[in-house]
């Protein structure tokens, strides 16, 4: 039962990020770029966060992969590279996620912390707060798209995602 929750919510992270990813692909860049006042300045800053800490978690999880040693890491400046590694690192979430079992969900994972020290957490725990954590940023992300287009930008909502309302599908040039 668990596995199948975490599938869903790793496909419904794909979905969600394509929907934000074509709406902040089609941006002016000086609108992507302005900063706006949140956490991490910028639509172009918060997507990268969500890059940084996705490729953290996963390493994480994998021991494979890498990342930057800071969550406000500029991992691109060119967004359709980003757009690239972002659909690239989505689709590594899927394959991770749909390789554990409901055992595995409950197990003990040891990590170090970004500063380094040494935890410990369930699977099902961390895969909670790693798709939270897109949920709260890609909502910032969101926000911004609102911001700067002065218009409504795509629904990101799970509800959606269930009744098969479609991703797009983004040319990156």
């Amino acid at each position: 039962m668990m596995t199948a929750l975490f599938s869903q919510f790793a496909a419904y992270n794909r979905w969600a990020n394509a929907r934000l990813y074509a709406a902040a692909l089609a941006l002016p860049d000086e609108a992507y770029r302005r900063p706006i006042g949140v956490f991490f300045g910028s639509l172009h800053g918060t997507l990268n966060h969500l890059l940084v800490t996705d490729r953290i978690w996963l390493r994480r999880l994998t021991g494979e992969g890498e990342h930057p040693d800071r969550l406000n890491a500029i991992i691109h400046d060119d967004r359709n590279e980003l757009a690239r590694a972002r659909f690239g690192e989505d689709e590594r979430l899927i394959s991770v996620v749909e390789a554990y079992s409901d055992s595995d969900l409950d197990r003990a994972h040891g990590y170090r912390t970004t500063s380094g020290q040494p935890h410990e957490q369930r699977i099902a725990d961390i895969l909670q707060h790693l798709f939270n954590h897109q949920t709260h940023h890609r909502g910032q992300a969101h926000a911004c798209c609102s911001i700067l287009t002065g218009k409504e930008p795509p629904s990101l909502d799970l509800l959606a995602f269930q009744r098969g309302v479609p991703a797009p599908s983004i040319s990156i040039d």
